[in-house]
């Protein structure tokens, strides 16, 4: 009972919350590094479907063919689920356009922030790095000559022409600084963004030359605030010397305050040009781009998913990185297919089983999950097909599984296994070869007549004989630790007594039977008492609780006896003899 807060009669309410549960948690969130046309870079963005996917990193019509792989690999995933984690790598040799001078490369905002200048008299970059930016062009109008009572291309896209600012009016020396306002059109020049060219992307009407200005609500208002803050296309890297040199302002260094002359430039409108496109990834650059996925308290996901490298020894290098990352977070799986010149392009399908055994030397854990298959798929932005790594779409069969039925399924076989939007295999195992490839901890793709693709095995690559080395109980306990993680900060600073562990108990256990109500678990039982909360354990400021699980298991084997009796014969005599 709290102590009295009242020196004279008094009814007090004090609250007390109880009602601490088992959080829910998403079981269906991929993440994925690749090669795109567009967007920023080393920056991991949420993305739910194909046109989130186009918007923020381009479609694969200005791209190489390994971009397009990596695309259509992404949006794969997204076939299945509506969440991925989407990362953009590049090599050295991206570049974002300029207006003017030498290209450079803007990874993100926070490369920008660092103080990115462009050799030469360029002021203007395209927002990120590809040759997507050489199609934009910027024009800025001011007042008079620049505007010319309408005559500027973009005039029609503005409502008025631009004049002097409510932030420069309001100032004691207004009149020396009028018409510090101008008006900024972006143009898609040759029509890669909007499909059509010349189309107008953005307008930003009545931005200020000057380097303080505000808004009456006080926004900032300065031309490369406005552009660098808004604008999805293009950086204002420095002050436009067109803007800077004519008239009285001539030598005018724009600091805190706007200047007449700064617009007597007139209509500035450049083209970018020299933006250039990455070109294929290697080892380093998809080693950096999932390094944004290894703290599990920033980014939260559930599928590594790995990509396809032509060489054997930088694929196993990628996925024994990625392995690492999963057992360290412990809350995610890694899903991989075999390197691209095991399977593509090979047309002998023993030849195809033995390059992929042979080469799937990976760590062996149960964070892991490889399949054997590359998919042939339609790209519909170049009009052609091609063979895809069928990770993604193995862990977004996987991800679809926790939304028809629950993670604790086995996301194989006809029921949850079937591959979408797929028109071939790069090859289709026979009986045997399916045999090998599960031996070696492969998950077989095939494609059976009559039903489909399928996902035909649900091993994890563990290599030992454990309730683990299949995707459904990996996946049931990824589920149960996260939940039952973040119940248990409900327990944090409090008294290690009966009563905490009692709470923590009542939480945990319906939890736990709802599972087994749901078929993931036969059964279960959770210890957080004195046997295992020691006193040493309450002196050093620690709790413990056991949870014991038994998780249920999937069929891997079906034996049919089919069995013919004679006609006299009482069934119950036979049953059970067989």
């Amino acid at each position: 009972m709290a102590l009295l807060q009242s020196a004279s009669p008094n009814v007090a309410i004090k609250e007390v919350d109880l009602s601490g549960i088992v959080p829910g948690v998403t079981t269906t969130t991929g993440a994925f590094v690749g090669d795109f046309a567009w967007g920023p870079v080393q920056q991991p963005i949420l993305v739910g479907n194909e046109a989130e996917l186009v918007a923020n990193f381009g479609d694969p019509t200005f791209s190489n063919d390994s971009s397009a792989i990596e695309f259509l690999s992404a949006n794969q995933f997204l076939k299945y689920s509506s969440n991925m984690f989407v990362v953009r790598e590049v090599t050295t040799a991206a570049k974002n356009a300029v207006d003017s001078g030498t290209s450079l490369l803007i990874k993100n905002r926070d490369d920008f922030d660092t103080g990115k200048t462009i050799t030469g008299n360029g002021s203007f970059a395209a927002k990120w790095a590809g040759e997507a930016g050489n199609s934009l062009k910027i024009s800025i109008a001011g007042k008079g000559l620049g505007w010319g009572g309408g005559t500027w291309t973009y005039a029609s896209s503005f409502d008025a022409e631009p004049g002097t600012s409510s932030y420069v009016s309001s100032r004691s020396d207004s009149a020396a600084n009028a018409n510090d306002e101008v008006h900024v059109a972006i143009i898609d020049e040759d029509g890669v963004f909007s499909g059509t060219p010349n189309t107008v992307l953005e307008t930003f009407a009545n931005v200020s030359l000057a380097t303080d200005a505000k808004t009456t609500d006080g926004t900032a208002n300065y031309l490369l605030d406005v552009l660098n803050d808004r604008s999805s296309y293009v950086w204002g890297v420095s002050h436009p010397p067109t803007f800077g040199t004519a008239g009285a302002a001539s030598g005018f260094n724009f600091l805190n305050r706007a200047a007449s002359g700064d617009s007597a430039g007139g209509a500035v409108t450049s083209s970018f040009t020299d933006g250039a496109n990455s070109g294929t990834l290697g080892t380093t650059e998809y080693l950096t781009g999932f390094d944004e996925f290894e703290d599990e308290n920033t980014v939260q996901v559930d599928f590594l998913i790995a990509p396809g490298l032509a060489n054997a020894t930088n694929h196993k290098t990628v996925i024994n990185d990625l392995v690492a990352t999963a057992e360290s977070r412990k809350d995610c799986v890694v899903v991989a297919s075999p390197h691209r010149a095991a399977v593509v392009g090979v047309n002998n399908n023993t030849t195809v089983t033995t390059n992929i055994t042979d080469n799937v030397d990976f760590t062996r854990s149960s964070y892991l999950i490889v399949d054997n298959n590359y998919l042939k798929v339609y790209d519909k932005y170049n009009d052609k097909y091609q063979f895809i790594p069928a990770a993604s779409s193995t862990a977004g069969i996987m991800a679809s599984t926790d939304n028809v039925a629950a993670p604790w399924f086995s996301p194989a076989g006809t029921r949850r296994g079937l591959y979408r939007g797929v028109t071939s295999l790069a090859y289709n195992p026979s009986k045997s070869q399916r045999d090998t490839l599960y031996k070696a901890g492969v998950n077989p793709i095939a494609n059976l007549p009559g039903q489909g693709i399928v996902l035909y095995g649900d091993k994890t690559f563990l290599g030992r004989p454990s309730a683990f080395d299949r995707i459904n109980v990996r996946r049931l306990f990824l589920v149960i630790e996260r939940a039952i993680k973040g119940a248990a900060q409900n327990v944090m600073f409090e008294f290690n007594d009966e009563f905490t562990r009692a709470e923590f108990v009542n939480i945990v256990e319906p939890f736990l039977r709802e599972i087994q109500g749901r078929r993931g678990i036969t059964d279960f039982r959770v210890v957080c008492d004195e046997t295992n909360n020691t006193g040493q354990i309450i002196d050093t400021n620690s709790f413990v609780a056991s949870i014991f699980v038994k998780p249920a298991r999937s069929i891997n084997y079906v034996t049919l006896n089919f069995v013919a009796v004679r006609t006299g014969v009482d069934f119950e005599e036979v049953v059970g003899a067989v």
